[in-house]
């Protein structure tokens, strides 16, 4: 029953819309497509009944083979219906070569025809109201005719799908129809835009007309009413007119007119406008038979009632109807997948011409039509996916949009990189005194022309964008303001996140540090980006500075984060990420080595610069120097290039990544401690021998070097590994001192107030602490107030912390954790020498390389993460090491043993002042008199 209503009845009642017979198989299209998918239900009518597939063929596919059955789902039936005998022979008819031709030749003659006549339609005061209430009948065959053009020709020249790109006759049949309508991509594209354009106005003047309709009945009702009563006056004799003759029989027939115009009602429309024709014609006799045409005022009188007459008829012709009408024929739903094969021609014609844009906003606005289908039915269900499914095809279709017009940000990029040159290389700034004689030099007009012409090219692409109006697309409401600014982001995303994946690869085979030089293009690159941001600001009306800090901020974040993730058990996936974005997304680049982006590619390069094992940190100079050749490898300067090439956001993200790296070394010293120590009985054992060997810790130690040479030795095996991410975990911090200076400097040069008022309020909020602390009944902020957490984020991201005080992983009571501590150190101290050039320790032999400085802060900081407890008797242990070895010296004096003693005591004073601690911290272990003789003997 269901295929033989849709076989042949009109069930969606189109074929009103559509009243010519060639264009009924548009007007059943939507049936077509629904028939298409039942009769799959039942295969036999499609395998056997031939006499059923004719008449179905017949009526609804006579002139067409390419049907859209859903949003744009194209199907070619010569391909869905290949299977099945009765079908494809009944298709057979219209997939003749001849009708093929016949139909590609009388849509290309079409497409020919209508062209020239939306061209003359569109023209500026074509279509005012008079002419289009004056030519309806004809202004819709157009439309009708054009949209069917454009869909035959859009349906059956679009690309095949795959499994039609392998039937042969497919092709043929495509190609033959392409050569036959002589088929041209920017003709159809075209043409869709002049209708588009076309149907747009004509909905527009409609909407208002229905709008303005029975105010404007009723001002031309009365005007009628009052000429017709001016005339029976004059006719009465009591309102002189000159040569106007007293008529009484004049006078009571425009009186009965006046009273017949007043007795015209609005609701009833059919007898009105038979009312108002008989009037006309009343009006015409009058004029003939009573000789009045010799008064020209009389016979003014009379026109112009006949005009308000004729107006008034006009106007009750204004239906509802001719806008439903419309909306049936302009739909475009059929090419909501085709349409993406137009978006080059789309963006080469605003290239061109930005005015385009204005075409172009009708024709996204015949898209959205397209919405209609879907919704229709989810609305008459009462379902109430209704707004969820209106928001996913509004959503689509501004995305297409924005795909579309993208290519004015992308184009006004290009222009930017132009200015940019010119304004860098070529154009020299002019100083603030100037001779005269050099004015012409300064001039350089030629120069200053080009970048003035390209400064209006890119002020031409920003109108032509916002010349779109705020438009509806479905429920999403389109900014054009906000769409250019959109667009400026996600151009700037792009090519900044690029420069940044390229900008910062290194080789790590390569002999001398690719990193300096990489940093400085980089930073020019970042340089004119901000410069070019700076000069177009005001010319496309957009907040230049806002729009860069937020958008580099969010690059370097989402690159921070998905490079940690790596350090993370539970990833932040793409999706998840806060600082990425569906409408401008942050692009994701193919890794090129262990790192995920650049972030860690850049970490990960100034780890191998500064590697312990092959530099030596001087904390004088600040700066690494290469422990053979000598020669400085990297500086503050380094810090200063990474600032200018990522920015602050680029510095607190590369901390931030450090830190990762920080707490995940700890974890694994951590963890071979515990593996490898805490389990393991022999070393327990070993560890509480020397332990009660050295108690008191307050005493000394008889026979230090047979006592501490033996332990060293039994304890050789167990270093390397903790050794190397002792290391390590120095060198990163010593980084991370360096970007907090880095930060801190350049937050007290360039925002000033902020740090003043970030220290103020970073000093009230401990002060206010401490109080608590003294007094617990004062206020203390309690755990959901987001203000330590927010603040500590500000403040790290200005330089106000300090790295080495910071704990990273949270650890439990370790047995013999400080006597295990104090035995690595001393394991390892004998590798170093005291230099007197540098007042400090450097590394004894190449062969065994070891860097006092992060060495020192290794340990410190893994100290940091245990109990305080942990690092006083640390300290202890050390301090009864240099009170032993000094009491032994006094019977036997040994060079060796003066080295390994100045070594402990510069190890400790480092220590303190790393660790800020007071001296008297460690003079409570060792006496003054001792750090005091050793400096003077070794400074001589």
């Amino acid at each position: 029953m269901v295929i033989g209503r849709l076989r042949s009845d009109d069930i969606y009642n189109q074929i009103s819309a559509y009243p010519l017979p060639e264009h009924r198989s548009t007007a059943l299209a939507t049936q077509a497509s629904m028939l298409y998918v039942i009769l799959y239900f039942e295969p036999d009518i499609l395998y056997n009944q031939q006499a059923k597939m004719r008449e179905i063929v017949d009526k609804h596919f006579p002139d067409n083979w390419v049907i859209s059955v859903y949003m744009g789902i194209v199907v070619n039936l010569m391909d869905a219906w290949a299977p099945y005998k009765a079908s494809i022979t009944a298709l057979n008819n219209t997939l003749d070569t001849s009708n093929v031709r016949e139909q590609s030749i009388r849509y290309a003659r079409k497409l020919e025809r209508l062209q020239p006549v939306l061209e003359k339609y569109l023209k500026e005061g074509v279509l005012m109201e008079e002419f289009i209430l004056d030519n309806i009948p004809k202004l819709m065959n157009v439309m009708r005719d054009s949209n069917v053009t454009l869909r035959w020709l859009m349906l059956h020249t679009a690309a095949l799908p795959p499994s039609a790109e392998l039937n042969k006759r497919c092709k043929m049949i495509r190609d033959q129809v392409l050569a036959d309508s002589r088929y041209n991509a920017l003709s159809v594209f075209q043409h869709l835009l002049n209708i588009g354009q076309f149907e747009f106005k004509l909905k527009e003047m409609f909407r208002q007309m229905l709008t303005e309709k029975q105010t404007k009945w009723e001002a031309y009702k009365k005007e009628g009413q009052e000429r017709m009563q001016e005339l029976g006056d004059v006719f009465s004799g009591t309102k002189p007119l000159t040569r106007v003759e007293k008529s009484e029989s004049l006078q009571n027939w425009f009186g009965d007119m006046t009273k017949q115009i007043a007795s015209l009602d609005y609701e009833d429309s059919t007898s009105a406008g038979r009312k108002i024709i008989q009037l006309i014609q009343a009006m015409e006799e009058v004029q003939e038979f009573h000789q009045l045409e010799s008064n020209l005022q009389v016979k003014q009188f009379l026109a112009d009632t006949r005009k308000y007459l004729h107006q008034m008829l006009r106007t009750i012709n204004i239906k509802e109807e001719v806008l439903i009408q419309t909306e049936i024929v302009a739909d475009l739903s059929y090419a909501w997948q085709i349409i993406d094969s137009y978006t080059f021609y789309m963006q080469q014609g605003i290239k061109k011409d930005p005015s385009l844009v204005i075409k172009l906003r009708a024709t996204f606005l015949k898209m959205a039509s397209a919405l209609d289908l879907p919704l229709l039915r989810v609305n008459q269900a009462g379902s109430k996916d209704l707004m969820s499914v209106s928001q996913y095809y509004s959503g689509e279709l501004v995305a297409y949009v924005r795909k579309v017009l993208q290519i004015i940000p992308q184009t006004m990029f290009s222009l930017l990189a132009s200015i940019i040159r010119s304004l860098t290389n070529r154009i020299q700034e002019v100083p603030t005194r100037l001779e005269k004689e050099k004015m012409k030099e300064y001039a350089q007009l030629e120069d200053r022309y080009e970048v003035a012409k390209l400064t209006h090219s890119i002020s031409v692409f920003t109108e032509g964008i916002l010349m779109m109006k705020t438009t509806l697309v479905g429920i999403i409401k389109i900014d054009p303001k906000r769409l250019l600014e959109d667009g400026i982001r996600k151009e700037l995303v792009q090519q900044v996140a690029y420069a940044l994946h390229k900008g910062l690869m290194f080789n790590p085979k390569a002999k001398v540090s690719e990193l300096m030089p990489k940093l400085g293009i980089l930073g020019e690159q970042m340089d004119g980006f901000r410069r070019s941001f700076e000069y177009i600001q005001d010319y496309v009306n957009i907040y230049g500075l806002k729009i860069w800090q937020e958008e580099i901020s969010r690059i370097i974040n989402y690159n921070v984060e998905q490079e940690c993730n790596s350090f993370l058990r539970t990833k932040v996936q793409d999706w998840q990420s806060v600082y990425q974005s569906t409408a401008i997304p942050i692009p994701r680049f193919t890794p090129v080595d262990e790192s995920v982006n650049f972030i860690g590619r850049l970490a990960r390069e100034i780890l191998r610069i500064t590697d312990p094992r092959v530099t030596t940190y001087i904390d004088q100079m600040k700066a690494w120097y290469d422990a053979k050749t000598k020669q400085e490898v990297a500086n503050r300067t380094l810090f200063q290039q990474i600032h200018r090439a990522v920015g602050s956001f680029g510095l607190t993200g590369l901390d931030r990544l450090l830190c990762f790296m920080i707490v995940k070394e700890l974890q694994t010293f951590k963890m071979y401690l515990q593996r490898g120590v805490a389990r393991d009985k022999m070393w327990l054992e070993l560890l509480s021998y020397y332990t009660k060997i050295l108690q008191p810790l307050a005493g000394t130690v008889s026979q230090p070097q047979k006592v501490y040479s033996q332990a060293i030795s039994k304890t050789a095996k167990l270093w390397p590994m903790y050794l190397d991410i002792i290391n390590k975990v120095g060198q990163m911090q010593l980084l991370r001192r360096q970007i907090a200076y880095e930060l801190n400097t350049s937050c007290k040069f360039d925002s000033k107030f902020l740090a003043s008022s970030l220290q103020t309020l970073n000093s009230a909020l401990l002060a206010d602490i401490e109080k608590h602390y003294q007094d617990p009944s004062q206020p203390y902020p309690k755990e959901e107030n987001p203000l330590m957490y927010e603040l500590t984020a500000y403040l790290e991201s200005a330089g106000f912390h300090n790295p080495l005080s910071k704990i990273y992983i949270t650890t439990s009571r370790m047995p013999f954790f400080p006597l295990f501590n104090f035995l690595l150190v001393i394991s390892q101290l004998p590798k170093l020498v005291y230099n007197k050039t540098i007042s400090g320790l450097i590394s004894k032999k190449l062969t065994e390389p070891l860097d006092a400085p992060p060495f020192i802060i290794g340990c410190l900081t893994l100290l940091k993460q245990f109990h305080s407890d942990n690092t006083t008797l640390f300290l202890a242990f050390l301090g009864q090491y240099v009170r032993s070895s000094v009491e032994a010296m006094s019977s036997a004096k040994s060079p060796e043993m003066s080295q390994d003693v100045l070594n402990v005591l510069i190890f400790l004073e480092d220590y303190i002042f790393y660790n800020s601690l007071p001296r008297k911290s460690v003079e409570s272990f060792i006496p003054s008199y001792i750090f005091d003789e050793f400096r003077t003997q070794y400074s001589q």
